[in-house]
């Protein structure tokens, strides 16, 4: 029963892994340009599955933010998750180890986080824990592959690849903000603020990181506040089958 969950798993994260793959190559290209070695590039991504949290790292990086800055903006950038990952404990077993909770939270991403709720029962480890066995490594390879051919490649196909980034960036944008006006709103006030604040005479003076981090907060906070999502008030039950419940050894 455990293996053929763990295949699930496997399966389910191979398209995931392969579009990481993608992305986390022109990662490598930013993560070249903040010197990072191709061994260096691999951990960095390994231990931080998070293409806005590594950009906004290896960005903060060439401008020679200091620790605390680094820090908090990815905090800020990845603050997404612990509002996943929350969501995720409503699915656990009560009887689920401590430990299984760490590293299934550890592996949460966009994408293995609908994967995951998008199944039937509590979660099981040995799901996530497949999937995390092809996404992950993947992901980590990428990097490393892209900084490796950003050493060798000529440059303009270096600054090429590095404009695929803000592709990504653009194509995560643009979809839900044809769908909701108040996006569409966020997204071009965040454009017009960040702009200003590279011409201010104040703000001007910090560093892209913090500003970045005071923009962050400052415009989510407002939209929040102005705009909040409303509740679905869906009481629905979550049944578990019987069959699908975690087993643990």
């Amino acid at each position: 029963m455990k293996n053929k969950v763990f295949l699930e798993g496997m399966r389910d994260g191979l398209p995931i892994g392969l579009g990481y793959f993608a992305v986390s190559f022109s990662l490598g290209i930013v993560a070249r340009n903040a010197s990072l070695t191709p061994l260096q590039g691999f951990i960095a991504s390994f231990f931080c599955v998070a293409s806005a949290g590594e950009y906004a790292l290896f960005t903060s990086m060439q401008t020679a933010a200091s620790f605390i800055e680094i820090a908090l903006i990815t905090l800020v950038v990845n603050a997404r998750y612990l509002l996943m990952s929350t969501a995720l404990t409503q699915r656990f077993d009560p009887k689920t180890p401590l430990l299984h909770r760490f590293f299934i939270g550890f592996g949460v991403t966009d994408e293995i986080f609908g994967i995951t709720i998008a199944r039937p029962g509590y979660i099981n480890p040995v799901y996530n824990y497949g999937a995390l066995l092809v996404a992950i490594p993947l992901w980590s390879i990428g990097t490393s592959l892209g900084i490796i051919a950003g050493n060798f490649l000529p440059t303009r196909v270096v600054s090429a690849l590095s404009v695929a980034l803000y592709g990504m960036f653009l194509a995560i944008i643009v979809p839900p903000a044809k769908k909701n006006i108040v996006i569409m709103v966020s997204v071009l006030v965040s454009f017009a603020a960040s702009f200003a604040f590279t011409k201010l005479p104040l703000v001007s003076q910090f560093s892209g990181s913090t500003r970045t981090i005071i923009l962050t907060v400052v415009i989510s906070s407002i939209v929040a506040l102005i705009k909040p999502i409303p509740d679905d008030n869906n009481d629905s039950v979550i049944e578990s089958d019987s069959n699908d419940n975690p087993v643990f050894e």
